[in-house]
């Protein structure tokens, strides 16, 4: 059997049913045997990254891993955004790239690069492939690595003579020999008992929860756990939706954009417990006055993030539905009647609001908020970067893991509309929405195409404030509303200081999403009064195919509250300061 077909075999054995991707020259053989496989189906998307960043849709919203097929040189190099952004968020993806043939490797070959040397910090384990005869072990170890443990990317990098040679002998491995590589799932049971033990001495313990809880199942047994404690929760951007919005013990999202009530929760606990998060600085703020009051308990599977960025109390290397289920086994039922009031009194004080009624523009909350009145509890959302990520981690209700994907920890542009594309191929009976600004949807606008070829009913909506929103309201509060290079409208004669509504800026329209859409084979709608806003997506959600709504928003709207980098959590800006 060839290479080619021994790849195209081991990815059916490993239950894989979709691929994402670009031919090329040095990936014919492969895609050769891909022309008779009916067991996979192939999307062809516009671009390698719409292809990465496709697959991590469709590994975020199943738990399954993606894969990516892609040719030699720039095919490969175009992929290392959506590497990059799977490792920064534990996401199971296989990447196969073509390579040059062994013997050409070094030489500068057409097409040549270095995939191994390029990805080896921004992947979890990488391949290059040098003899046909360690293919079959290779693409065993590569979906058992990319899933397991802490999830993450895995780079295949094959050389065009190892797919073209043959191993008369062809067995799929059955078993995994990894002598380096023991993902500890079972945490060490006194560690447990501490944790137990200082849960049943704290007045006032806060649950700290981050991906680590989707990524690992763990949703059931932390709704258990929080049953039998009590203990109020604030989960992380990556965590939302492992815990119902609507559950009373919810406190919220943390952070520099999280809810007042979850900051100051941080300031004020004695025992913080984190699950499957890891500390980031957008939530931390300086690490050295994060949590001041808390003795510090955290759960993970993997011990690299323990003690990496705050120090340590209770220790616990582990899976988090493991640690959580005998965790909950170990600690007494309780009520934290006091603390829980004084969550309570949070969240009424300092609630999330805006007000539509005041603005004769369409407020960018509003029309997201206006997605919950089109979805159902299984429907998933899926981001770009920048303000209108926020509103969503602020004003989406979500009930289910799985149902809110975005690109956290490398802030991706051009994530989104690929990444719903990927999310609708895996889930086609499911309401897939695409939330994105009229920035990120010009990074991989090209899917559209996808899309539409492909019948992916995506619906995206495009909140279009004429600006890079989040850098434009960093300009505005710390830069001293100087908007260097942030208005996406801008021509040589616009005046420097622009500050108008939308309405009174001539290239508002520049370009126009709709009639792009439209051009790419998919339904396209504009709306820009308040008054329409339903009826248009009422008409975009009712359409069968791929839809893209461009909302017309107030394009100087910030998003508050918010910490400024460098403060701590109590130091919350709430929008009337200025």
């Amino acid at each position: 059997m060839k290479g080619a077909e021994i790849l195209i075999d081991g990815l059916i054995k490993e239950g894989v049913d979709t691929i994402f991707g670009y031919p090329g020259g040095v990936m014919i053989p492969v895609f050769d045997v891909l022309y008779s496989t009916k067991e996979i189906k192939f999307i062809l998307t516009r671009h390698e990254q719409g292809a990465t960043h496709a697959a991590d849709g469709y590994a975020r919203s199943t738990g399954k891993t993606g894969v990516v097929f892609v040719t030699s040189g720039p095919g490969a190099t175009n992929t290392i955004t959506g590497i990059a952004t799977a490792k920064m968020d534990s996401v199971p993806i296989v990447v196969v790239t073509g390579q040059v043939s062994t013997k050409s490797i070094g030489t500068d070959a057409f097409q040549e690069t270095d995939m191994s040397g390029l990805t080896r910090s921004i992947c979890k384990h990488n391949y290059l492939v040098n003899h046909v005869r360690d293919l079959p072990r290779v693409i065993k170890e590569a979906f058992y690595i990319a899933n397991s443990g802490r999830p993450g990317p895995v780079s295949i990098d094959l050389p065009v003579d190892v797919v073209n040679d043959s191993l008369p002998d062809y067995k799929y491995p059955e078993t995994i020999d990894l002598p380096g590589y023991k993902p500890v799932v079972k945490g060490h049971i006194n560690q447990i008992k501490k944790l137990a033990e200082a849960i049943k001495n704290a007045e006032k313990p806060l649950l700290y929860t981050g991906g680590g809880i989707i990524s690992s199942s763990a949703h059931n047994n932390l709704l258990q756990f929080i049953s039998k404690t009590n203990i109020p929760v604030i989960t992380t951007l990556m965590g939302l939706g492992s815990i119902p919005y609507d559950h009373p013990r919810f406190v919220g999202m943390p952070g520099m954009h999280g809810v007042a009530a979850a900051n100051y929760a941080l300031t004020e606990c004695d025992l913080l417990i984190s699950v499957g998060a890891r500390f980031d600085d957008r939530i931390t703020g300086p690490a050295g006055s994060f949590a001041k009051q808390a003795k510090i308990a955290h759960v993970d599977i993997d011990p690299a993030e323990i003690g990496k960025v705050v120090k340590t109390d209770i220790p616990v290397v582990g899976d988090a539905n493991y640690v959580l289920e005998k965790l909950t086994e170990m600690v007494d039922n309780s009520e934290y009647v006091e603390w829980n009031s004084r969550m309570s009194e949070l969240k009424m004080e300092y609630p999330l609001h805006y007000d539509q009624k005041a603005h004769e523009y369409i407020l960018p909350q509003y029309a997201i908020d206006m997605v919950n009145k089109f979805t159902t509890d299984d429907a998933i959302i899926v981001t770009d970067v920048g303000q209108h990520q926020m509103w969503c981690a602020q004003f989406i209700k979500y009930k289910q893991p799985r149902c809110f994907l975005s690109s956290g920890g490398l802030g991706t542009m051009g994530y989104g509309l690929p990444a719903a594309m990927g999310a609708q191929v895996a889930n086609p009976d499911r309401r897939v929405v695409a939330i994105t600004g009229d920035g990120g949807i010009q990074m991989n606008i090209q899917e559209l195409a996808t899309c539409a070829i492909n019948n992916i009913p995506v619906k995206v909506v495009v909140i279009n404030n004429s600006y890079l929103g989040m850098v434009r309201q960093w300009q505005d509060l710390f830069w001293d509303g100087k908007f260097s290079q942030t208005c996406l409208k801008k021509t040589p004669d616009c005046p420097d200081h622009c500050k108008g509504p939308n309405g009174n800026c001539p290239n508002r329209y520049w370009p126009n999403l709709e009639k792009v859409a439209e051009a790419n084979g998919v339904k396209g709608f504009r709306v820009e009064s308040v008054h329409d806003l339903e009826k248009t997506f009422s008409a975009a959600f009712a359409h069968k195919g791929p839809a893209l709504i461009e909302v017309m928003v107030d394009k100087l709207t910030n998003v508050f509250p918010m910490i400024p980098s460098g403060k701590k959590n109590n130091e919350i800006l709430f929008g009337d300061e200025k």
